[in-house]
């Protein structure tokens, strides 16, 4: 047998062992090679994505939601501002579970479900990032008794804000509006960027018709945070930019003034500047309290003001909708000179009633009783509010002339007011009523438009609006509450837009338009009260009847329910010669124009004019 020796064959074992040594060498060559390849990938080739997702875990960009721009009346007096608060905001992606963090915070402030409901609401147009607050307004109580139990909320934090704040409450609301959270339909409509980190948006008012202005743009911080999302150092901020203050027309003082003269009554009251159009004082009434809107009002708190009779929600000013009764006289009576269908001198005879050609039913005068004015011209008829007069004139115009010429007043149209709110109310006509009622114009609705009744509607700002063309004699600007914009050197001055349509008219024939109502305040229906009055005017009052009285029947307030009764209305401007306010009131439910309406606007007037130092001495009457 041969030995173990002689089997083998060193040379074949070394060149076996050499080949693997080589293949072994190769794969491990080649390992180092892919391994080098891998470490050149991730540090060269993607070394910018990795140093990203790196940042991301330590980097955050928050929004820097702008400031809102501020809301000042004629004189500085600050009519919106901005005000500190601490709110209670979540992180949704930084808390483990969220129902069960939502139910805790829950029974520890005790929040509503309406709360929850809005904060799901934000919280499914919001990314998960981003911060929603739960209470946006944190009393010290609350904040202390977050602060001791705040280990046991990762994601939730306590935050200083900016909430909107209306210092004189209701008193403007129907003017400035409010700001409220954003609701879905909201947000689909708005700039989603410049909004991020922003939960308010302008809902009513002028806080909504300029809400671009106002709310400025968005701004960016890049913050380090540590590993509990605590920020560490600020590495980049992107300021934001501060929303445009606006500069109102309004005066905080006749706005008061003009609050205190309408009282507890239900109504509204325009101020308007007739030589620019601008607003100096706009009521309605009742108001409400802005201020809860902001933060988000109870549904409890809600439904009582839906449900109130006296519709405290209604901006009367710009949206109700009142037959203007005898305060379109003057207007009717200009028309009835400009296409000659009257002259100054045409008179009528009038013995308390009128009657159309081939008709026995008789359409009354207000003072019917007493045998009616006898024979009356037109500065009488508007002087004494002759209804007989205008019933003749009315029909006299025809509804198709009516329409034509009251629609340069501004009836049956918008104001261009600021506002979204503003209604163009009715001014009919032959065609409104074929397309509306599928029914031809009457000869008898012709008589009773000629005393503001029937189906003509107009609104306060559209009466006040009507008023300052007369007063300044046919010059028609158009409506506007904002008088600048922006703050310091950077204020920008709007300039008064005159209407491309303007009612033409003879200066003969608007000065003895002009005559007629300054009598009716010294000797006709406004006399009383303007009796003694330290500066000089003219106006019509007017008394808009809501229900029909039959034709032997008399109106006795006192058999009426109280919101049936008649409308009290009155416009007027002053100083007769040059005017700088054409005011219109409307007082619901509460009788004659004279005794109610036409005190408010002297009121309304004599403030202005004292306020602008345009009465010289007390006792200079008419």
């Amino acid at each position: 047998m041969r030995s173990r020796e002689e089997l083998k064959d060193p040379k074949l074992e070394a060149r076996l062992f050499a080949s693997r040594a080589g293949v072994a060498l190769m794969l491990v060559v080649l390992g180092f090679l892919i391994l080098f390849a891998r470490l050149f990938d991730l540090q060269i080739v993607m070394h910018h994505n990795f140093a990203t997702l790196s940042d991301r875990n330590r980097i955050s960009v928050r929004p820097l939601a702008p400031v809102r721009g501020l809301i000042f009346d004629r004189n500085g007096v600050l009519l919106a501002d901005n005000r500190s608060v601490f709110s209670l905001e979540i992180i949704p992606e930084k808390v483990p579970d969220l129902e069960r963090t939502l139910s805790e915070l829950k029974s520890m402030f005790g929040l509503d479900d309406d709360t929850l409901e809005d904060f799901r609401s934000q919280l499914k147009r919001a990314r998960h990032f981003e911060r929603i607050p739960l209470i946006t307004r944190l009393s010290e109580e609350q904040r202390a008794r977050f602060e001791v139990n705040r280990y046991r909320f990762p994601g939730v934090s306590v935050e200083g804000r900016l909430v909107r704040h209306y210092p004189y409450g209701s008193l403007f609301v129907h003017v400035i509006g409010y700001v409220g959270r954003i609701n879905d339909q909201e947000a689909d409509s708005l700039d989603a960027e410049n909004y991020r980190g922003t939960h308010h948006v302008g809902k009513l008012g002028l806080e909504k018709y300029y809400e671009k202005l106002l709310h400025g743009r968005v701004g960016y911080s890049e913050v380090e945070t540590n590993a509990l999302g605590r920020v560490i150092r600020v590495l980049r901020n992107q300021p934001s930019e501060p929303g445009a203050d606006l500069h109102l027309a309004l005066d905080y003082r006749l706005q008061r003034e003009a609050d205190k003269a309408l009282g507890d009554h239900r109504g509204a009251v325009v101020a308007i500047d007739p030589q620019s159009g601008e607003v100096l004082a706009l009521v309605s009434k009742p108001g409400y309290d802005p201020n809860p809107f902001v933060t988000g009002i109870s549904s409890a708190a809600y439904r009582k003001l839906l449900a109130s009779q006296d519709r405290p929600l209604f901006n009367r000013a710009l949206r109700g909708q009142y037959p203007p009764g005898s305060t379109i006289k003057p207007m009717l009576g200009l028309a009835g000179l400009e296409t000659g269908v009257i002259s100054p001198g045409f008179t009528i005879q009038d013995n308390g009633w009128f009657e159309l050609p081939g008709e026995d039913r008789r359409y009354r005068d207000w003072n019917w009783k007493q045998g009616g004015h006898g024979k009356v011209n037109l500065r009488k008829a508007i002087t004494h509010s002759c209804d007989t007069y205008f019933y003749a004139l009315a029909v006299k115009l025809g509804i198709d002339r009516i329409h034509e010429q009251m629609r340069r007043f501004g009836f049956g149209e918008t104001t261009g007011i600021d506002m979204h709110e503003e209604v163009t109310a009715l001014l009919p006509s032959r065609e409104w009523k074929r397309s509306t009622r599928r029914q031809p114009w009457f000869p008898g609705e012709t008589v009773i438009v000629g005393i503001g009744q029937g189906f003509w509607t107009t609104t306060p700002i559209q009466l006040a609006n009507a008023t300052a063309i007369l007063a300044n004699r046919g010059t028609h600007f158009r409506t506007r509450v904002v008088h600048a914009i922006g703050k310091g050197q950077q204020m920008r001055e709007l300039e008064p837009q005159l209407f491309e349509e303007q009612p033409t008219a003879s200066m003969q024939h608007m000065e003895t338009i002009r005559r007629a109502m300054r009598e009716v305040n010294t000797s006709g229906t406004g006399a009383r009260a303007f009796r003694r009055a330290p500066f000089t005017s003219a106006g019509k009052t007017g008394t808009a009847q809501l229900i029909s009285i039959g034709e032997e029947e008399e109106y006795v307030a006192e058999n009426i329910d109280s919101r049936l009764r008649d409308n009290a209305m009155y416009v007027g401007f002053a100083p007769y010669d040059h005017p700088t306010i054409a005011v219109a009131v409307v007082v619901e439910n509460q009788g004659h124009g004279g005794s109610v309406a036409a005190p408010v606007a002297r009121d309304v007037m004599q403030a202005w004019l004292s306020m602008t130092g345009q009465i010289k001495s007390a006792g200079k009457g008419h």
